[in-house]
């Protein structure tokens, strides 16, 4: 009988691999952790005291991916309607630009609000409809980006729209999605620095997409809306929920119809509305008005791009300040902050007219910034506190679209303007008065309670 020799079976790793698929694996994990922990880390802060739980930490993240398409399509367009042609021309397109896009949407902008108003079910779907819309025409308008050609604007008409449309059902959907004890303004906080944060990163991605080649930005913001549109229904079913909703109307007299829903606001909440009003008509103002005043006349020693990106920044700086601050405030005597603010405005712009010279359009950009974001957060705290959650939403939506406007206007103002310094800052210290007035206004209604009409339940 032979002798049999007893071989050894190869024993495998534990885990069933061999030293050179462990080793694959770790670098995958290595590659694969800075995407997925940022990812976690990300999902966490938007998450984090129970906005999670509320749906609240995805209408954030939402929102940041709506910022990011948009500064994709911004950077496309600019290239095409502002940087590649000389100033006059490009004043021309701009102005062309207006025509064709701001018109139709300031006619249109005031139907959006009472549109949501008889659809409050549909809000998911609005939103999702608003980033798909926009992905549509991104791949639309890639064809003619290049040529600048006049199909590019009824396109960017639709673009406008979408976006606007979006900007004020996201007002609307914030009140729905609030955890307990979370105040309206450290809500509205967290989706405004969200939105920053995102528009910030995603401009130098636009701007290397476009070195490729003009239509890239547009691919990129067709993928991020797609993107978006899945997000928007991943929102909590609570959204579409309106049961005992009612509509607002922005006005203190009780209309002659007695509709049933139909409420007013207090004179507080009507003049800071207003007085907001009067910072986005700057906000618009200065956005048209500076682009072609510093292609003309730069900043001492730079370049028409880089002054330009000095006062972008500083306005984006500024307006990252004011809602962190806002959000620290809370909800302490908004009234008080939006005068505050809107007096501190007053002065810079008066200053930069008397004054004119590059520093100033950067601290007046900043400013601009920083007070137009702490304005609108105490506007936020004073329809959580003066106005009933029955037409909460509604307010939020009305409100929205006539801040909307109030940038179309000022924009409209800052191109028609000639390109004179001190005549536009000037134009713009007078703005800012009419809304300063209006703060102050408010201001003593609220030391005066006998005017208001917050103690009558019926007038909201």
């Amino acid at each position: 009988m032979g002798h049999y020799v007893q071989v050894a079976p190869v024993r495998s790793s534990p885990d069933g691999s061999g030293p050179a698929r462990r080793a694959g694996r770790a670098v995958g994990r290595a590659l694969h952790l800075p995407f997925t922990g940022t990812a976690r880390g990300i999902r966490r802060v938007t998450h984090a005291h129970g906005a999670g739980e509320s749906g609240l930490g995805r209408l954030i993240e939402l929102h940041a991916i709506n910022g990011a398409g948009d500064v994709m399509i911004t950077v496309a367009l600019a290239s095409t309607v502002f940087f590649s042609v000389p100033t006059d021309e490009a004043r021309g397109r701009v102005a062309l630009y207006l025509a064709i896009t701001m018109a139709p949407f300031t006619l249109l902008a005031p139907v959006i609000g009472p549109l949501l108003d008889r659809l409050p079910h549909g809000r998911r779907a609005a939103m999702a409809c608003a980033m798909l819309t926009r992905a549509v025409l991104a791949v639309t308008m890639s064809g003619a980006v290049a040529t600048g050609g006049l199909e590019l604007y009824p396109a960017a008409l639709g673009v406008l729209v979408a976006s606007k449309a979006y900007g004020v059902v996201r007002s609307a959907v914030v009140p729905r999605l609030l955890p307990t004890g979370f105040s309206l303004v450290k809500a509205n906080s967290r989706v405004t620095l969200a939105g920053l944060l995102a528009t910030g990163l995603a401009a130098p991605v636009g701007a290397a997409l476009h070195t490729i080649g003009p239509p890239w930005p547009l691919y990129g913001a067709c993928a991020i809306f797609v993107w978006g549109t899945f997000a928007a229904f991943q929102l909590p079913h609570k959204v579409d929920e309106a049961k005992g909703e009612r509509r607002a109307r922005l006005s203190t007299h009780e209309a002659h119809s007695k509709r049933p829903g139909l409420r007013t606001v207090s004179r507080p909440v009507l003049c800071g509305l207003l007085a907001n009003a009067a910072m986005r008509v700057l906000s618009g103002f200065l956005i048209f008005f500076l682009a072609f005043l510093l292609r003309e006349q730069p900043l001492a020693g730079q370049s028409a791009a880089v002054s330009l990106g000095i006062v972008g920044a500083s306005a984006g700086i500024g307006n990252a300040c004011g809602t962190a601050v806002g959000a620290w405030l809370r909800a302490r005597a908004p009234e008080a902050i939006v005068a505050a603010v809107l007096s501190a405005t007053l002065v810079v712009t008066i200053l930069s007219a008397l004054v004119f010279s590059g520093p100033f359009v950067a601290v007046l950009a900043g400013t601009a910034g920083f007070c137009q974001a702490l304005a609108k957060l105490s506007l936020d705290a004073m329809i959580q506190r003066d106005v009933p959650e029955a037409v909460r939403t509604s307010a939020f939506a009305r409100s929205e679209t006539l801040l909307q406007m109030a940038w179309v206007l000022g924009g409209g103002i800052g191109i028609a303007l000639p390109l004179n310094g001190v005549l536009g800052m000037a134009v713009a210290s007078v703005v800012v008065a009419l809304g300063t007035a209006v703060a102050l206004r408010g201001l003593l209604t609220t030391r005066h309670p006998h005017g208001s009409t917050k103690s009558s339940p019926a007038g909201v």
